[in-house]
């Protein structure tokens, strides 16, 4: 009898040892999957947007500037002219110019001499890497003689077309010469047709 309880106690010892083997696991296994769907959802780090493109500014796009004229001949100019510009595009500019000459004029018996004034309006596509077309409107003032020795002032306009060289010396500042011809050839023109105009200058942000 007493062998007979022995067995029937062990056997019921041994069934809630494997039912409780079997359900251990199981309950780890919630506990864990509880303790996931506890923690915060991690934070998705947002894409860096690219840097926006700089745009220029106007001072960026202004260059300054002035030139030299020379002429020589029997109408000989010595002359000044400060420029202003603006680059449309990196390859193409406008600007405007005032000009001051002083003239020596040997075409009559007697030399005379005048200061002549002036604007005009410009046009630059620079070709390649330092060289630039240029096409040029411009209207002077000119102080004009006749054969009595008696003066008078007129307007006479020109369109000049040519080229010119831009040779870079410092980060901003370069140096250029240009060559022009007049095309519209007014009757007025004191120079004779297809006279060269030769300029040096320097400019600052070409």
């Amino acid at each position: 009898m007493k062998s007979k309880l022995s067995l029937l106690i062990l056997a019921l010892f041994v069934g809630l040892s494997s039912a409780y083997a079997q359900e251990t696991p199981v309950a780890d296994t919630v506990k864990q999957e509880a303790e996931v769907a506890a923690q915060p959802a991690a934070t998705p780090v947002p894409e860096q947007a690219p840097p926006a493109k700089q745009k220029s500014s106007v001072k960026d796009k202004l260059y300054f500037g002035g030139y030299v004229n020379l002429s020589f001949g029997s109408y000989t100019v010595i002359g000044i002219e400060p420029m202003v510009g603006y680059k449309i595009v990196p390859r193409l500019s406008v600007g405007g110019k005032i000009r001051y000459d002083y003239i020596q004029d040997k075409r009559y018996d007697e030399t005379y001499t005048a200061s002549n004034y002036g604007a005009s309006v410009f046009t630059r596509l620079r070709v390649v890497r330092g060289l630039y077309a240029h096409a040029e409107y411009a209207g002077y003032n000119y102080k004009n003689y006749n054969e009595f020795g008696e003066s008078d002032r007129e307007w006479v306009p020109f369109l000049f077309v040519g080229a010119g060289y831009n040779l870079r010396v410092g980060k901003r500042a370069s140096v250029f010469a240009q060559v022009l011809f007049d095309v519209l050839k007014s009757d007025k023109s004191p120079y004779k047709s297809w006279e060269p105009f030769y300029s040096v200058g320097v400019g600052v942000g070409l």
